[in-house]
């Protein structure tokens, strides 16, 4: 079965129910050994079938944990292939019980500078809006290696005389139609990116002599 671990007498479906049943009380630390997107089914049977929402709460917990440097490379494969193929709420909550709550991404992500160079790259948390207020400022917003979890992330910009390099993937599309440009340019690759995208990020806002320009690895 998969995403169910063994033990010495048949399935190990208690502790999955104990860091369940510990999210009913009080919100747990950060040592307590469930993750809280998991704690969410707190009034939920081990026994009770996934859903697809449940399964992807999971996979998006793992990979904070991953990014955090928690779990090696091989085991987050691991765990992420048993969440996808997980049957149960127990099954999932097994996969997370040795894990520390997960923080939660932050709604927004303001950038204000004037002036030098922001970045943002490596396995850093993608929240589900970016707000970029920057003059003669250039910033660099990579999401290959990022933590994404969300389909869609909007960046609302107001940029002056500065570059946006957005360093993105064949299945990240980037959706320019509410950027207002005055002697500004833009450079996309995404045109060629897949049907159904991983990520949409949508730009909107002003530029005025600013660039954006996406790059690939």
């Amino acid at each position: 079965m998969a995403g169910a671990w063994p033990g010495g007498g048949g399935w190990w479906a208690v502790p999955a129910c104990r860091a369940v049943r510990r999210a009913r009380g009080s919100p747990m630390a950060s040592g307590d050994g469930c993750l809280a997107s998991v704690a969410a089914m707190s009034d939920d049977l081990p026994s009770l079938r996934a859903s697809h929402e449940d399964r992807n709460r999971v996979v998006d917990a793992l990979r904070v944990a991953g990014g955090d440097g928690r779990l090696s490379a091989e085991e987050l494969d691991a765990r992420l292939e048993r969440a996808l193929t997980a049957r149960t709420h127990g099954e999932l909550a097994r996969l997370t019980a040795d894990l520390p709550v997960a923080p939660a991404a932050r709604d927004v992500l303001v950038i204000e500078q004037h002036g030098g160079r922001y970045a943002k790259e490596g396995r850093w948390q993608v929240p589900a809006r970016i707000e970029l207020r920057t003059r003669e400022c250039r910033v660099l917003l990579d999401f290959t290696q990022a933590v994404v979890t969300s389909d869609v992330v909007r960046i609302e910009t107001d940029m002056v005389h500065g570059k946006l390099l957005v360093i993105s993937a064949p299945d990240i599309v980037i959706d320019t139609d509410g950027l207002a440009l005055t002697y500004s340019k833009l450079r996309l690759r995404s045109r060629n990116a897949a049907a159904d995208p991983r990520l949409r990020i949508e730009l909107a806002g002003k530029l005025l002599h600013a660039k954006v320009i996406e790059q690939r690895p």
